[in-house]
């Protein structure tokens, strides 16, 4: 679909125009809660100041969702095909509208309290929710493409604290003989290159996910239940980019301070060190096609890295909270979700 056709569908039909904002909405909260975590090292250890590092990642956003798009969409379509809404174009329009609306509700609230819950599991959470509200049963919810989500959710803990701690051994092994000072002036641009890395991959990551529910709203709404695939055009890659942009500057230093600052005092060569044990861990799950969050990817990158100090050097009852709050998001979402679209029934 062109710019063009995309306007004069969404002038024409109040129900496309309505799915469009709610999806706008909920990929402006993830510009609040998971966008500020790719750049939220490099501005914790002033590499980079707010505004620039938010201009770094708008555009490293937009480069993963083309990129990788361009060569794996797997992500998209895990997505899409994760549950089924049915035959019935008004209903599933509806309760996709009624899961959007409460995935912005949670992410809200959560970042009010400033923890970095993740968006993407409280998408495939209000989804799921929606699915069973609408069928009454599980037989809306596609249990071979859900485990991947139990996968990722593994993976992205796993390996981002692996990668994390393995990172900065090894710059510390390979940098032990060197001058601290040089090192420093050194880390301290390689970390906008991990900032830059982590945002592209961001992009990889989440672009795909919002961009296959977008164009899956769309299509509900014009009827076309029958479509499996999607094509996504640049011009939606370069809305999710701003929109997610707008979300960051808007209230990402929030996250950026719970991420970081309080949670772990990093210096410039661990922070480089998360960036990159991150952006490898989002890489090898985009490649595969697995939905890994963001959030958890980076945040467990981060607990390596100080780790890799002590153990006491992390703040655990900040780790408590964020540990809380993803817990509760497959639940407490996915309830949301069901009675969303319950209440959206009686309402419309």
């Amino acid at each position: 679909m062109s710019l063009t056709d995309f306007i004069n569908v969404l002038w024409q039909d109040p129900a496309i125009l309505i799915v469009v904002v709610l999806t706008l909405g909920v990929i402006l909260v993830n510009g609040w809660t998971d966008a500020p975590n790719a750049i939220a090292t490099c501005v914790s250890t002033r590499a980079m100041k707010p505004r620039a590092a938010i201009v770094m990642a708008a555009v490293c956003n937009f480069l993963g969702v083309f990129v990788m798009t361009l060569i794996n969409s797997k992500v998209a379509a895990t997505i899409s095909n994760m549950v089924d809404f049915g035959d019935n174009a008004g209903e599933a329009t509806t309760a996709l509208c009624a899961a959007l609306f409460a995935i912005v509700v949670w992410a809200t609230a959560a970042w009010a309290f400033g923890i970095p819950t993740s968006e993407s599991h409280a998408l495939i959470a209000g989804l799921t929710g929606a699915a069973i509200a609408l069928h009454g049963s599980f037989d809306g919810v596609n249990g071979a493409e859900w485990i991947k989500v139990i996968y990722g959710l593994g993976l992205s803990s796993v390996l981002g604290f692996g990668s994390g701690f393995a990172m900065t051994k090894l710059i510390e092994l390979f940098c032990k003989r060197m001058d601290r000072i040089k090192t420093v002036k050194f880390f301290r641009g390689a970390q906008i290159a991990g900032g830059a890395s982590m945002a592209f991959m961001h992009g990889a990551q989440d672009g795909q996910k919002f961009m296959g529910v977008f164009l899956l709203g769309i299509t509900m709404a014009q009827n076309n239940m029958n479509t499996t695939e999607f094509v996504i055009p640049i011009w939606l890659m370069i809305l999710c980019s701003v929109v997610m942009a707008l979300g960051t500057s808007i209230g990402g230093y929030k996250i950026i301070k719970s991420v970081v600052m309080d949670m772990v005092k990093l210096e410039t060569y661990q922070g480089f060190a998360a960036d990159m044990g991150g952006a490898f861990c989002l890489l090898l799950a985009s490649v595969t096609g697995i939905p890994v969050s963001t959030t958890h990817t980076k945040t467990t990158a981060i607990m390596g890295v100080g780790a890799s100090k002590r153990l006491s050097a992390i703040n655990w009852a900040v780790v408590k909270e964020m540990v809380l709050a993803w817990v509760l998001t497959f639940p407490g979402c996915g309830l949301l979700g069901f009675l969303m679209v319950k209440l959206f029934a009686m309402l419309f």
